[in-house]
């Protein structure tokens, strides 16, 4: 199904939008992996609206919004930021995609990739070495995605939602 989508920065006063679609994408995910209140609680600190403006608010980080016509209902968005990524070989340079979300409706089209594009873009223009990641080591979707779009796995790490621990891959992508 093809959908009439536009991708902007986002501006002050986004974080309802950013947060709600968080939120979604992030119940839409975990739904059957993660126990219920697990995920409520996560998005309740993780994909809360003041996260978002903090984000929107730090000139070191970049967001994008995708919206669905008519009536610009946001679907997906993506955020970058400094890494904070657990790496035997960091650089103070290296950005990190924080998350890159679209509500499954909306996958197939081409727009993962274009938010994917937007945050390479700033990465590149910003001077950064890599942009780095984390995903659930269990979404073999999302995993396959960043390896067509270039990104190659560095190493493990442990995340945690709702005191269970659950594995996640970093994954970097080599801007120069």
């Amino acid at each position: 199904m093809s959908h009439n989508l536009r991708l902007r920065p986002c501006v002050a006063g986004d974080e309802a939008a950013l947060a709600l679609v968080g939120q979604s994408s992030f119940l839409e995910t975990f739904a059957g992996i993660l126990g219920g209140g697990d995920i409520v609680q996560h998005c309740q600190r993780a994909h809360a609206a003041s996260a978002y403006r903090a984000w929107l608010e730090d000139p070191a980080c970049a967001l994008w919004l995708a919206e669905v016509a008519p009536g610009d209902a946001p679907v997906g968005y993506a955020v970058v930021a400094p890494a904070q990524l657990p790496l035997d070989d960091p650089d103070a340079r290296d950005l990190e995609l924080k998350r890159l979300y679209l509500l499954s409706r909306f996958h197939g089209g081409g727009w993962g990739k274009r938010l994917l594009e937007a945050a390479v873009a700033h990465a590149r223009a910003a001077g950064a070495p890599r942009l780095l990641l984390g995903v659930y080591a269990g979404n073999a979707a999302a995993i396959g995605f960043y390896e067509r779009c270039g990104f190659r796995a560095l190493r493990m790490r442990r995340f945690n939602v709702g005191g269970r621990d659950y594995d996640d891959c970093i994954m970097g992508l080599a801007l120069d």
